[in-house]
């Protein structure tokens, strides 16, 4: 008997199609393993940090913030905008959800929304934001120093890198489906699928590596942290890609499947896939009811594998044998390079005309990250001295009035 991979674009689909559960959620696959893969590279990230920590790697950062000032009315403007907008939806949703439920996304990006609900909501935690300051006012402001470790902005340098990465998987994404976003692209700039990794590691790179700089964190030991996290976080990431069926597939797969090789693992047609490709299902009553004509590779399924063999290999192993500050990120980047270059065999994606050659833009990066991986391994060893002594933790205190410091852990 044949085993055949649905796709749930949904969490709803899942629910009702695996267990037979009806429990309307407006969360989809796809997004909901993406945050997945944050809350797991955070995790990954703050364990790394921790033994840097242990080791003397890593130490404490510090710095001077001002407490027990009185609140004023401009500093609250900003909360009661946010808060506004973000209630002005949720109000909306809290009295609709059923319908807000069955498509999320248009739901969101319409104009709907309580303008008396977000009123309502954004004039109460202004004024609670307000009292909560207020309690906290002193007769005298004062300058204390707080303290910090790594560890405990792990989260903070994930929720940077991730929402700029975001924001550059979107736009790479649509820089190399640049049809479909002429076509449509409000549609596109706003559609919670179609993300293109590469474009996120970038962008993302250069917003964390404005972070750490901000908040005096070694950049060299964050991308050695950062190289067992994200290997991680992207097999997360594939696997929405894979069980929502977003379009992330190879190229059709027509012949038999190797005797070690299981059916489902082999060729797929992506029943019920997020992005309605494909010909109509007989006598299906979802909202997503298409299934390709030809199978194809799942390569989102071999991705996903191949990112879990690299995490293991970097995460439980080459992490404690690797003394050379940085030359585990470019491991990370060569591997990471190696992996989309195979797949991009296998894989459909759009072709520009390169040198002569067409290629993906996929394959043109994945280049890069081989070269710039080999490249940094080998400059971490040569410069492996010099390195370690730069990137040695130096603990640097504040100085400011001795009388009016106040250490903060």
């Amino acid at each position: 008997m044949k085993f055949t991979l649905l796709s749930f674009a949904t969490l709803s689909d899942f629910l009702r199609d695996i267990f037979g559960i009806d429990i309307p959620l407006p969360i989809q696959t796809y997004g909901f393993f993406v945050a997945m893969a944050f809350v797991f590279g955070t995790w990954i990230m703050t364990i790394e940090y921790k033994r840097k920590e242990k080791l003397g790697q890593m130490g404490a950062v510090y710095k001077v913030v001002t407490v027990g000032e009185k609140p004023v009315i401009k500093d609250f403007i900003f909360t009661f905008i946010i808060s506004f907008l973000i209630s002005y939806k949720v109000v909306e949703i809290v009295f609709n959800y059923r319908e807000f439920s069955l498509n999320a996304q248009d739901f969101l990006l319409s104009g709907r929304g309580s303008f008396l609900g977000g009123l309502l909501v954004a004039g109460l935690v202004t004024w609670y934001s307000w009292r909560n300051k207020s309690k906290k006012a002193l007769p005298k402001p004062k300058q204390v120093i707080l303290k910090t470790m790594p560890h405990q902005l792990a989260g903070n340098i994930l929720v940077v890198t991730g929402i700029f990465g975001l924001l550059g998987a979107k736009l790479f994404h649509n820089f190399e489906n640049w049809d479909r976003f002429v076509a449509d692209p409000i549609g596109e700039l706003f559609s919670f699928s179609g993300l293109t990794f590469f474009g996120g590691l970038i962008v993302g790179g250069f917003a964390g590596a404005w972070f750490l700089k901000k908040n005096n964190l070694s950049s060299f030991h964050t991308l050695d942290a950062a190289a067992c996290g994200i290997p991680l976080g992207y097999a997360l990431g594939r696997v929405g890609c894979q069980l929502s069926g977003d379009g992330c597939w190879g190229i059709e797969n027509t012949s038999p499947a190797p005797a070690f090789v299981p059916d489902w693992a082999w060729a797929s047609t992506f029943p019920n896939n997020v992005i309605n490709a494909g010909a109509p299902i007989e006598n299906c009553g979802h909202q997503h009811c298409h299934q390709l004509a030809t199978a194809v590779f799942p390569t989102s399924l071999y991705e996903t594998l191949m990112m879990l063999v690299i995490f293991s290999l970097l995460f439980f192993w080459l992490r404690h044998k690797i003394k050379f500050t940085g030359m585990l990120f470019g491991i990370y980047l060569s591997l990471q390079g190696v992996e989309r270059l195979l797949i991009e065999q296998i894989r459909v994606n759009n072709k520009l005309h390169f040198l002569g050659m067409e290629v993906t833009q996929a394959q043109i990066i994945a280049t890069c990250l081989i070269i710039s991986g080999l490249t940094i391994v080998f400059l971490t060893w040569k410069y492996r001295e010099k390195i370690a002594e730069i990137s040695a933790y130096k603990e640097e205190i504040p100085k400011i009035n001795a009388d009016i410091v106040e250490e903060i852990e």
